[in-house]
């Protein structure tokens, strides 16, 4: 149920996963980060409203209801991605802005939306790349149990098939979640995250539905008229065991590795869940959680495979790490453990060693033979050094400069990488951490919404002309 999308020019349509030829680089952003404008135009609430508005939840106690206001800001943005010279903008699509019940009725002035931003971007030569779920769930979904429930992988698929359908003339590379790892265990077991519940193993049943969700919209996607190339977007990590020479720690490292890795590539290269991760998350040997034919629908289901990465992951027994990490309670199965994080660190604290990008392009695009795309890689730095009015941010160009250098790296020894994004365009709402943490290459006056480009804006635009 959808309208024609506005006609383009053929040399346009519609954006496909690049060949190996060049490294493509783009910026990224995600809808609650960035759009605003929460009840406009009969969008639906979404998890991310509804936590927001639960005291404590959100450091500085904000929300997304303004945000970078790029609802109706979009050419700006699509200015800004044009001015440094990308080949791609990764957006998100709100599901609530969609299919505000999470099923049944399309509210038709949310895909004229997000038209208008595709057309924004095709018009400047850039590449709009889509993702179908970055963590708004419609908050009438989540009342009947969210990605606890069967039912949300199936409403997933018909909300891609409508997206895809209005947007697919001219968007043919889609993802369609981002980072599955943090809907699951930091929204339904750590709680840190919407919709901040805390269901110990049986956030693993989150895990495995956001997986059948994914291939039962790429099945839709792929049966739809338009051509396409669709994938996931998962934030792996290196996992470096603080003592790999002591058995305990390896073992812990496993379980750790289970969870974040594991639970999603081996359904998708192998089309099983393995011994080692069971014994953490037996409720995935569950007949009535993962029925028959779903691990042989989310085997091959993919086209390629996008990486996040910031940080690598370091586990060690208890009283060696942080006991305040907030991804503690994020690996429910697994021994009691901590994760220790060396200097030097960003803003948000997480710990920079741009090898750890290096490594898990090479790992990941081994393990299962797909083309491979860096979907975020960026760095929260604090931004005081300001200068008539600009963020001298060399502490993120220096970032920057090494992972793309990693990526390099990896692609010279033979990893198919296709693409390098980084994150994010804009200083925007930071989920937990609200507007405390700034990743953008642009600053955003929290007052008037105006946009400055900082250093790290001209040092990529730079960049690329240098690469011609």
């Amino acid at each position: 149920m959808s309208t024609p999308a506005r006609p383009v020019p053929p040399t346009a349509l519609p954006t496909r996963l690049p060949g190996p030829e060049r490294l493509e680089l783009g910026t990224a952003t995600a809808s609650y980060q960035v759009e605003g404008a929460s009840t406009e135009d009969g969008r639906g609430p979404s998890i991310w409203d509804t936590f927001t508005a639960r005291p404590g939840t959100i450091r500085d106690g904000s929300d997304g209801s303004v945000a970078c206001d790029s609802y109706h800001r979009y050419t700006e943005d699509a200015d800004l991605v044009a001015g440094a010279g990308l080949d791609w903008y990764r957006f998100s699509v709100a599901w609530p802005r969609i299919v505000p019940e999470g099923r049944g009725r399309v509210e038709q002035r949310g895909l004229d939306y997000y038209d208008r931003l595709v057309d924004a971007l095709l018009e400047r030569g850039v590449k709009p790349t889509g993702t179908l779920y970055h963590w708004d769930l419609p908050q009438p979904l989540e009342d009947e149990g969210g990605w606890l429930e069967r039912g949300t992988a199936e409403a997933f698929a018909d909300y891609a098939e409508v997206v895809h359908g209005r947007l697919g003339d001219r968007v043919g590379l889609w993802a369609t979640h981002n980072e599955p790892w943090c809907a699951a265990y930091l929204g339904y077991a750590a709680g840190v995250h919407a919709p901040g519940r805390r269901e110990g193993g049986r956030a693993h049943r989150a895990a495995h539905h956001l997986m059948l969700g994914h291939a039962l919209a790429a099945e839709r996607l792929r049966a739809g008229t338009h051509p396409v190339d669709v994938g996931i977007v998962l934030n792996l990590a290196p996992i470096w065991p603080e003592h790999p020479e002591r058995p305990e720690v390896r073992d812990v490292a496993d379980g750790v590795d289970a969870i974040r890795n594991r639970v999603w590539l081996d359904p998708l290269v192998d089309g099983a869940y393995d011994a080692g991760l069971l014994r953490v998350a037996p409720e995935l040997a569950d007949d009535e959680l993962v029925r028959p034919g779903d691990l042989e629908r989310i085997c091959g289901s993919a086209d390629w495979v996008g990486l996040n990465y910031y940080t690598p992951v370091r586990p060690d027994l208890p009283g060696a790490g942080r006991a305040d990490h907030p991804e503690g309670g994020a690996y429910p199965g697994t021994a009691p453990f901590e994760l220790v994080v060396r200097e030097p660190v960003t803003d948000i604290g997480w710990e920079i060693d741009a090898s750890g990008l290096d490594e898990l392009i090479r790992t990941t695009a081994e393990r299962t033979g797909l083309p491979v795309l860096v979907m975020e890689n960026g760095a929260a730095c604090a931004d005081t050094d300001v200068v008539e009015g600009t963020v001298r941010d060399e502490d993120r160009i220096a970032y920057l400069r090494d992972h793309l250098a990693a990526a390099e790296r990896a692609r010279g020894a033979g990893a198919d990488l296709r693409a390098y994004v980084v994150w994010t365009l804009l200083d925007n709402f930071e989920w937990a951490e609200g507007y405390t943490k700034t990743f953008g290459i642009v600053h955003i006056d929290p007052q008037t919404q105006d946009r400055t480009p900082k250093a790290s804006y001209h040092w990529l635009a730079e960049t690329i002309r240098a690469r011609g």
